[in-house]
């Protein structure tokens, strides 16, 4: 009995600290919170009022000056987004996907290396899906060659559809938690994935007819698993080559380490090269083959309502990837333009000859 109540008395005793303890971190946090408010609020103001005199008054600031304030408002800002500090600053709002499938729970995680584990998992994710978005269908088109006589069963094709079905509801899941946690997500990309999580749930009810005329009646089937192949390809080289400009850009300090890998702002241009022609011939074979789709629903070849369905989605989704693909080239491309233009400049004020200069040429005339 002593020993009993030795140990209650330990415990009563360690519960008061711990009560003590969290009191005072809280109390500490709070007044953290505020001054990290204030601080943003601060940083506002001047960020909004330096844009201005950019502006207005382009000609008479100085560019070495206003590249100055340029760089300590961005380290300012990294400081405040990317940092330790983040935890301290009111979140994104968690949005009704988040509280239809999860319930009012908070996903925000008050440790950085809890955030950017919870990212690296995320793109290691996306490049294990790639790869299977390009295997699925290589495998079915194959097996459709060469063992099923050209006619594709219904089983396997509603199977891949089922897969397709949970890989964008859980990469639209885990989306919206790293926006909650920082990360600068295009809000596109996260309804795009809602687009397909209604196509793959609608192309589950779509019967897959077989003899007679198969070819003919699986046309749209056969042309969207060439599609999802070539799409797996763009998702391979997108995730290698987004990767490595993230890095970059976080080094450069103009991504945060919370930022994931969609629309930069500047890139290698071989890649490039590479990559863009890539997901326009994909963004325009997406159109294709929603307004087939469309065509055969409308001239009454298949009447089934799954058909138009899907058509306009996949015509939803190519125009509105075209448009941001558009969007990050331009921003890519006003970037590289700034640099040309920075570089330039200090090119000239580098390199200006010594007789330019009044003191030089009063001594000249003087002598």
């Amino acid at each position: 009995m002593g020993e009993a109540a030795r140990l209650a008395e330990e415990a009563r005793e360690l519960q008061d600290a711990a009560a003590a303890l969290i009191s005072n971190t809280w109390k500490e946090e709070q007044a953290l919170r505020q001054r990290a408010l204030a601080l943003e609020s601060d940083l506002k103001r001047l960020r909004s009022s330096f844009d201005l005199a950019s502006k207005e008054n382009h000609a008479a600031l100085d560019p070495k000056i206003a590249d100055k304030i340029d760089e300590e408002l961005c380290r300012a800002r990294c400081l405040i987004s990317d940092g330790d500090l983040a935890s301290l600053l009111p979140s994104k709002a968690h949005g009704r996907f988040l509280k239809m499938f999860l319930g009012p729970v908070n996903v925000r995680a008050t440790r950085k290396e809890v955030q950017l584990k919870v990212k690296e998992e995320y793109n290691g994710y996306r490049d294990r899906t790639a790869f299977l978005f390009l295997l699925f269908p290589c495998t079915l088109l194959l097996l459709r060659s060469y063992i099923w006589d050209g006619c594709l069963p219904a089983l396997p094709v509603q199977l891949y559809q089922a897969w397709l079905l949970f890989l964008y509801t859980s990469l639209a899941l885990r989306e919206n938690i790293l926006r909650v946690n920082g990360s600068d997500i295009r809000p596109w990309w996260i309804f795009h994935h809602y687009c397909t999580m209604l196509m793959a749930l609608v192309s589950l009810t779509w019967e897959i007819k077989g003899q007679p005329d198969c070819a003919n009646k699986q046309k749209g089937v056969q042309l969207f698993l060439v599609w999802a192949m070539m799409q797996g390809v763009a998702m391979l080289l997108q995730n290698r080559y987004q990767r490595q400009r993230l890095y970059t850009r976080i080094a450069l300090g103009k991504a945060k380490r919370m930022d994931v890998v969609w629309g930069e702002t500047a890139g290698v241009d071989g890649q490039l090269w590479l990559l863009c022609p890539i997901l326009f011939i994909l963004q325009g074979f997406e159109a294709y083959v929603g307004i087939l789709l469309l065509r055969t629903a409308l001239v009454g070849v298949i009447h089934e309502w799954q058909v138009i369905v899907c058509g306009s989605l996949l015509v939803l989704m190519a125009v509105g990837n075209f448009a941001n693909t558009v969007q990050t080239l331009m921003a890519k491309s006003r970037f590289k333009a700034k640099m040309r233009t920075k570089s330039r400049h200090d090119f000239d004020s580098n390199a200006a000859p010594p007789d330019s200069s009044p003191n030089y040429s009063r001594s000249l005339k003087e002598s």
